[in-house]
Parts: C-alpha cells; sequence; structure tokens
C-alpha cells in the first residue's frame, strides 16, 4: 500500500483532478499509477516529491468500466458441469453415469495395485523434480511406442517412428491439430458421433472439423457402408481421425474385416490416418487385441500418426500422461517431424511432468510388473462386460418394448443407449440419474448395488406408460 505526503497529494488533485479523494493507494483505490519511469533529468515537482520517479500514465477510474464486463457467462462443461449438478443433488440414491473414470463395484475411485507399487518405488529412489525435455522422458516415449505399435514392430526397429510425451491424449490431439494446420490442412475428418472434445480441440487449432458417418441410431449399430462410402469421397490428402478401440461415445467398433476394408479405403484417397488410442487394455482386457488396428494399418504401409491416453487403462487420470507419434518414410524424416512438434510443444507447455510418466515406465520395463497390469486391467474390463449384462438382463426381465442387446455389443467405458435428449433430461429430474445428453452411459459408474435402480428408471422414463 502506497501512503502520499500531502504535498504529492495536492499535486496529483492538480494533474487528475478532484476525483482524486483518497490519501492512500491500495487495491481499493480510486485512482491507479499505471507505470512509473526513472526521471533522467530535473525539474519536474512530482518525481522529486516520489523519490525520483514520474508517472507517465496516471488515470482516475471511480466509475471506470471493468476491464472483463464484456465477457458473458460461458456455458458450463457438458461433462465437467454434470459433475457439479450431481455433486449438488442431495438425493440419497442418486447416479453420476457421465464421466469417463472407471470406479470399483463400491461406486469408488480405483487404482491399481501395480500403480500403487510403482508409486512407492519411486518415492524410495527419492528421484529429483528436474524438468523433463521438450519431448518428454525419453524411456517413457519408447515404452510407450513399444506399448502400441507392438514389440516387433518394424517401423520401429526402423527408426522410422518418433513420439514425444503429452499432456494425455487431450494435449497430443491438440499439438498434432496445430502441426496439421501449420503444414496446409485445412480440414480434418471425425466420426460421427465422436468424443465432444474433439470438435473444439481441432478447431482452436485452426482445422475445419467434418464428420463422416459411423452410427446408425436407428439399428444402434455401425453405420460401415456410409462410412465407407463417406471416406471415398473425402479430398486425396485429407487427415482422418480413428478411434483405435472402444469408440467413445457409442462403444461399437469395427470388425477386424471391417478395418482392413477401412484400410484400403483410407489407401485408396491417400488419407492420413490420425489414431485416438485412449483405451488400450481397457476395452478388452488385452492390450495387444485393442492396438490390432493401429498395427494393421502400419503393416498395411500407412504413415499414420497416433495418440494414446494412460488416463484409463493406467487409472492415472489427473498425472495427465500421453504420447503423440507418427510413422516416417525414413529415420531423417521422422527426425524432422519430431523437431516441428517439439516447436509447437515449447511455447504452449514447455514440457510434459514426470512423475506418472515415472510410474508408467516403472510398470512397463518390466515383464512381472506388465503381466500384473494386464491382469488388473482384464479385471476391470470384466467388471464393465459383467455390468453390461446385468443392465440387459434387468431391462430385459422388466418387459421393455425396447431392444438393449447392443449394451452388450458394445465395448469400453460407454454404452450408447439410444435415449433421446428429453428421455435423459426426465431421467435426470425424476430419477437422479445423470448422464450425458446424447444417452451416453459410463457403465464404470454403474455397480452390483445401483444396476436395478437404473434399469428400473431407464425402463421408465423410455416405455411412458
Amino acid at each position: 500500500m502506497l501512503i502520499l505526503r500531502s504535498s504529492t497529494q495536492s499535486l496529483l488533485r492538480r494533474s487528475i483532478g478532484t476525483s482524486c479523494a483518497s490519501t492512500t493507494l491500495g487495491a481499493r483505490s480510486a485512482i491507479a499509477i499505471r507505470s512509473l519511469v526513472p526521471v533522467g533529468g530535473g525539474g519536474a515537482t512530482l518525481p522529486s516529491l516520489m523519490g525520483g520517479w514520474s508517472t507517465t500514465t496516471v488515470r482516475g477510474f471511480a466509475g471506470a468500466p471493468s476491464p472483463w464486463a464484456e465477457f458473458p457467462q460461458a456455458p458450463p462443461d457438458p461433462i465437467i458441469g454434470l459433475t457439479e449438478a450431481y455433486l449438488s443433488d442431495d438425493f440419497p440414491e442418486k447416479v453420476n453415469v457421465g464421466v469417463g473414470a472407471y470406479r470399483c463395484d463400491q461406486g469408488m475411485p480405483f487404482v491399481l495395485p501395480v500403480v500403487r507399487e510403482a508409486e512407492n518405488e519411486i518415492n524410495l529412489e527419492e528421484v529429483d523434480h528436474e524438468y523433463s525435455g521438450i519431448a518428454g522422458c525419453p524411456n517413457f516415449v519408447n515404452l510407450a511406442l513399444r506399448f502400441c505399435y507392438g514389440e516387433d514392430s518394424v517401423p520401429l526397429k526402423e527408426k522410422r517412428v518418433s513420439g514425444v510425451q503429452t499432456l494425455s491424449g487431450t494435449g497430443g490431439l491438440r499439438v498434432f491439430g496445430e502441426v496439421l494446420h501449420q503444414f496446409g490442412h485445412k480440414h480434418i475428418y471425425v466420426p460421427n458421433p465422436t468424443w465432444g472434445n474433439h470438435i473444439p480441440i481441432f478447431t482452436n487449432a485452426g482445422l475445419e472439423v467434418r464428420k463422416y458417418r459411423y452410427y446408425d441410431n436407428a439399428t444402434s449399430s455401425l453405420d460401415f457402408d456410409h462410412l465407407i462410402e463417406d471416406m471415398k469421397q473425402m479430398p486425396d490428402g485429407s487427415c482422418i481421425l480413428l478411434h483405435a478401440c472402444a469408440h467413445n461415445p457409442t462403444g461399437m467398433d469395427p470388425t477386424p474385416e471391417q478395418w482392413k476394408k477401412i484400410s484400403n479405403a483410407a489407401k485408396e484417397k491417400n488419407l492420413l490416418p490420425f489414431f485416438d488410442c485412449a483405451y488400450q487394455g481397457f476395452a478388452s482386457g488385452d492390450a495387444r487385441k485393442d492396438a490390432a488396428a493401429v498395427r494393421m494399418f502400419v503393416e498395411d504401409g500407412h504413415k499414420i500418426a497416433l495418440v494414446q491416453s494412460f488416463s484409463k487403462n493406467f487409472g492415472l487420470y489427473g498425472q495427465r500422461i500421453g504420447a503423440l507419434s507418427i510413422v516416417a518414410d525414413s529415420p531423417e524424416e521422422a527426425q524432422r517431424v519430431l523437431s516441428q512438434l517439439k516447436v509447437h510443444i515449447r511455447p504452449s507447455y514447455s514440457n510434459p511432468p514426470r512423475h506418472g510418466a515415472r510410474i508408467v515406465s516403472k510398470i512397463l520395463a518390466s515383464k512381472e510388473k506388465t503381466d500384473q497390469f494386464v491382469k488388473q486391467c482384464m479385471g476391470m474390463a470384466k467388471r464393465i462386460d459383467s455390468m453390461r449384462s446385468k443392465l440387459r438382463t434387468a431391462l430385459e426381465e422388466l418387459g421393455s418394448s425396447r431392444a438393449w442387446d447392443h449394451i452388450t455389443k458394445q465395448i469400453g467405458m460407454f454404452a450408447y443407449s439410444g435415449m433421446s435428449k428429453d428421455e435423459v433430461i426426465e431421467l435426470r429430474e425424476k430419477h437422479h440419474i445423470y448422464c450425458t445428453l446424447d444417452g451416453r452411459i459410463s457403465m464404470a459408474g454403474v455397480t452390483s448395488k445401483n444396476v436395478d435402480y437404473i434399469a428400473r428408471a431407464i425402463y421408465d422414463v423410455t416405455e411412458k406408460k
């Protein structure tokens, strides 16, 4: 807080008017001295009174508008806002099936035992907290790439794959979107529907987001024929986003045979396949199976891009651990692309966090720990599958007139229920069950305790009897 002498106050009043009535300048003052610069010469009375400093701008702002006055209230995030509404609900049987985070059968957050073990070992090592490089922890990046591309990946062995650690999948998507835009891509194709954040991420990166047909709501199944038809209409060289496994929000993945046809269609149009791999190991419980589409495209000769997240499969939601990589024609080309990825990372977040990367590295570098991870990941996947079966059975036993077999055909964390927006709103307002407006249900929030309640509520809002 600045206290002005009476002579200084008098001078300020003469300089900026009678609105300067306060003798104290502070956070609540009626005036602001905005920029002070050293005085090089003599003569001025105010600088001498203030110890050799002169004001370049002294402005009264009693009654002046706030610089934030024109900022409108942004709409709540559809997922985070849902959680906030859930938390403020005091209904005892309320259920949150909107957030994509795994919960155990007691509805509690779950830390994989192997993650806890790795974390304890890291703590005992008394590691430092120095910066990682722009590209992240090299050991983590190498292990992450082997995890998805496979130990026997030819491009990996030939050093034609370059990668960086990212702020989970979200950060990797944004970085690659910016790189695409800088190097001539004006648009990107995403499935309809897709993860809600894909669209603002790519839009904010400067790309026009276009959609290709993916899901048939009428039959609750993959709209494969129209998917291929739309791919054949894409301009040559376009980038197409593909969900590697456990498509979000539908949970409906192509079969291996369909993936092969998608690969062939991409070749015909010289498309750039960009895989978003957020659920490897979590989807089926088998990490190799969940990476099959990525590996097929690489074997087919595609120069793919890949973003990986370790939030769902390792349960490291708050650690923001991911990787972004590309397959190139040569090691030299791979290094050039890597240099551009780093150019975009540096002014964005400079370098990524180390703790989560150390946890993943500790697990994937050890065969014993990797085996434990696979087993525990399988346990999560099986619980999700069990809840799918119980929810479908409960709905059918209630005598629902709708078909619910798509719930068990889908895979991964989410079930695309087929409920309308109005039904979802009624589900929330009448039964206090919170899911996204597109009817996506996070199966991780379904438990042995609440599955029957959820089924009865869904039956109530969908039957209208």
